[in-house]
């Protein structure tokens, strides 16, 4: 009987239990351990369609009234509700409500879960039965097999001597042990509590045994948080010893939970972390402390071998300890709220004991409100940078994290309007800042030179204050020709406030070498009005083989001199950093923040240029110079931190800017670029970058070159190498490493070596990694590596931040 489309009667209630035994057999029986297995047999007959239809298929369809059975043989084949059982022989009994299938049994899910067996006996309300050798594959392709199991009052599958895997099974040698797999002489799962229990078990890599595990239990797949221990984790670090670190994680409520942690390290003794979260509906948020009393503070450097207000003579530094919050929420679909706050005993606790989400060198405690909306954006917050260093404050030379102000509040909004108006593109900025700080920042020559006094101030030790509102209209005209013609109008104002101490009075005087603080305002008003018009002219030029775009292209920027320029009356918060390269030529405001504003006329002039083969190769180019012509020159006079000095704009004409960069198909791609003098082409800036990443292997190198800066703050040249590199072998295995060297001092910053194998069920990787002071040349080595099994959870210690 082929083919046969069952609907009602006696037989359609006899296939029906066919059907949906073998699927229940799939359900009890192939509910592998593992996070991706199937729902329970009532989850599965609930969410059958009361409309569904069956199919059955076989060679034969016996009835036997006698004995009160039904029998389908040869090639048997049942489909219902996307489901599908396979088999030789199914034979229902009436008189014993027992289904029996045998004979090279399959029964594949709706969801692509496969079970195979020889034979399967079960009661027709799923509540018992009995299979015989039993695999299972899920849809994560996870593998479960046993020689036998058995089903008792509905509760519990006990299955006996299982194997569970997450590792596929190799096509050419089937036989071949998996990569990992745990046997055991008995797996109980019960589908009340929701547990899987492994008895008598071995944990076995490539075959062979390494762990004995008496008895251990794991959650239920369809269980996705559960109490229990978690997986350890191993790390190494000069200061500390080894650390051996055991979390346990309490699933308290579908929202919340809350996870502890011992870590005992060998030279320091024991450290202890707690971390609870918590989700809402609309965000999140989570609360982490952590603390040890430390056996050997004396291993560490002297910023932290002593309490912070001790001194270089004070107490050991015996108890350290943190509590940070994270969290985001969004209001609505325009706004979130957040904070990213850290407490710590001293500067640096979080990094020396790599607390997860705090140990960043330069860590930003915040709370933040931002919007988002078509084209409108806000971001208010207030913030303050912590320095974690090995340094004490009270070395005011190199020491950081004491100069740090905190800045309550920093506002930024932009607004770019819908239509246009006189046909071109209006854009509003406002930004303001807020900042107090408890220590002056003053900057000393790069290296120290003794006596040499302080030569820039970076932060003013009081409050200060700016409101910066910023408009700008420009427009673009395209003549016949392909000439591009865009004027430009902008405006900026602020009002400025400060609170300077008599410390920072007295420093800033000491670096004039006169008396200039008589200059500065506790508040003033700026403004700057700009005039410009940008010319373009791209031009096509087409080969055979290739195709070229050349830009050149001048600007022209009109605006009465900077206000305030040429004292030291005036704080520089937000536009120390200052670099003149290719990628600033076409700027309008070549600083990086709105406490500088650029005055006087100026003119940039320059090309573009980008060029595509049709081999696959492409080049671009950029290069000009710009020219002040009139006015102040705001790069040519100094304020506290000389930010335009040595910069190439210093002078009418700068230096020549550039760059010339490349890349192939085959991965290679290498780029130039350099800052020359305007005299004599003297290279007083450059960047050389070269890569390739084709296939199993990666490369990449770069060399950087920058002049001294006497005035900015650098009395030395500085040169340095930068390497790294991964090649993959043999499929699964790869080796990687980096380095930086210095080239001025002649010592190698960091550098790093590992390896790794990744498959589709295990990653394993190694890696060995060491840092050096620049200036005292201390080592601090690191060794990191961590197993993953998939399905599982992974064991080791975080790697070392080196590429990869």
């Amino acid at each position: 009987m082929r083919g046969a489309v069952v609907k009602n009667g006696r037989f359609s209630r006899l296939s029906l239990l066919c059907g949906v035994s073998g699927l229940a057999c799939l359900m009890a029986y192939g509910f592998a351990p593992t996070p991706a297995a199937a729902q329970v047999p009532d989850s599965l007959t609930s969410n059958i369609p009361s409309d569904a239809q069956m199919l059955l298929e076989s060679d034969t369809l016996v009835y036997d009234n006698d004995s009160q059975t039904v029998t389908a043989v040869g090639g048997v084949q049942i489909d219902y509700a996307g489901n599908r059982l396979v088999a030789q022989r199914v034979e229902y009994d009436r008189k014993t409500q027992r289904l029996i299938a045998s004979g090279s049994v399959e029964i594949v899910h709706s969801d692509g879960t496969k079970v195979h067996s020889e034979h399967i006996d079960i009661t027709d309300d799923f509540a018992d039965g009995f299979t015989n050798a039993l695999r299972v594959e899920t849809v994560d392709k996870t593998y479960f097999a046993a020689e036998s199991a058995e089903r008792m009052g509905g509760v519990l599958t006990t299955f006996h001597n299982g194997v569970y895997t997450a590792c596929e099974p190799c096509e050419d040698k089937p036989d071949k042990p998996a990569i990992w797999r745990v046997k055991s002489q008995k797996i109980i799962w019960n589908s009340q509590k929701k547990t899987i229990r492994f008895q008598n078990s071995n944990f076995e890599f490539f075959g062979m045994p390494i762990a004995y595990l008496p008895v251990f239990e794991i959650a239920d797949p369809t269980v996705k948080r559960k109490s229990g221990f978690l997986f350890p984790s191993i790390s190494y670090k000069s200061e500390l010893g080894v650390g051996v670190g055991i979390p346990y994680y309490f699933a308290l409520s579908p929202t919340y939970d809350l996870t502890v942690k011992g870590n005992y390290y060998s030279k320091q003794g024991f450290l202890g972390e707690a971390e609870w979260r918590q989700r809402f509906n609309n965000g999140q948020y989570s609360v982490k402390i952590a603390g040890i009393r430390q056996q050997d503070p004396e291993a560490f450097v002297s910023g932290t071998r002593y309490t912070e207000n001790s001194g270089a003579q004070g107490d050991l530094n015996k108890f350290r300890g943190m509590m940070g919050t994270q969290g985001q929420f969004a209001i609505n679909s325009r706004w979130d709220f957040g904070w990213n706050v850290l407490l710590q005993t001293d500067k640096n606790f979080s990094r020396t004991y790599g607390i997860d989400n705090y140990e960043q060198y330069a860590h930003r405690s915040e709370v933040y409100l931002t919007g988002l909306n078509d084209r409108n954006y806000f971001d208010l917050r207030g913030m303050k940078f912590q320095i974690q260093e090995d340094i004490l404050d009270s070395d005011v030379t190199n020491a950081r994290n004491d100069k740090q102000a905190w800045v309550l509040p920093s506002f930024d909004y932009a607004y770019i309007p819908d239509t246009s108006l006189a046909g071109g593109q209006l854009s509003f900025n406002v930004n303001a800042r807020a900042l107090s700080r408890s220590r002056i920042d003053e900057a000393f020559k790069t290296p120290y030179v003794p006596a040499s006094g302080v030569q820039r101030v970076r932060g003013i030790e009081g409050e200060s204050g700016r409101l910066t509102a910023e408009a700008e209209w420009k427009r673009s005209f395209i003549t016949d020709g392909g000439m591009v013609f865009t004027p430009l109008l902008a405006f900026q104002a602020d009002g400025n406030y400060l609170n300077a101490s008599s410390t920072s009075l007295t420093e800033i005087d000491k670096m004039a070498g006169t008396s200039t603080t008589a200059d500065m305002r506790s508040s003033f008003f700026r403004s700057m009005a700009t005039l410009g018009l940008e010319w373009r002219w791209p031009i096509l030029f087409s080969a055979t083989a290739s195709s070229h775009v050349l830009e050149p292209t001048a600007q022209l920027f009109v605006r009465p001199n900077e206000d305030y320029v040429g004292g030291l009356s005036v704080p520089n918060e937000d536009a120390q950093s200052f670099v003149f390269d290719a990628s600033t030529l076409f700027e309008r405001d070549k600083f990086s923040g709105y406490d500088r504003i650029e005055g006087g006329t100026r003119a940039n002039l320059g090309f573009r240029y980008v060029g595509t083969f049709d081999s696959g190769w492409t080049t671009n180019a950029m290069f000009g110079q710009s020219y002040h012509l009139n006015g102040e020159n705001s790069f040519a006079v100094p304020d506290l931190v000389n930010v335009g000095a040595d910069s190439g704009l210093e002078s009418d004409r700068s230096d020549y800017v550039g760059l010339v960069g490349l890349s192939g198909p085959s991965g290679i791609s290498a780029s130039l670029s350099g800052r020359f003098d305007e005299q004599t082409w003297e290279v007083r800036r450059s960047e050389v970058k070269l890569g390739y990443n084709g296939g199993p292997l990666a490369l990449s190198a770069r060399y950087a070159f920058i002049q001294a800066q006497p005035d900015y703050g650098f009395t030395e040249d500085r040169h340095e190498v930068a390497f790294g590199g991964s090649a993959q072998f043999a499929e699964n295995w790869r080796v990687f490493g980096s380095g930086t060297y210095d080239l001025e001092k002649n010592v190698m910053v960091n550098n790093g070596i590992g390896f790794g194998y990744a498959d589709e069920c295990f990653t394993y990787l190694m890696t060995y990694s060491q840092t050096r002071d620049r200036i005292n040349k201390e080592v601090s080595q690191s060794i990191g590596f961590n197993i993953t099994f998939r399905t599982l959870g992974d064991f080791g210690s975080a790697t070392s931040n080196f590429v990869q």
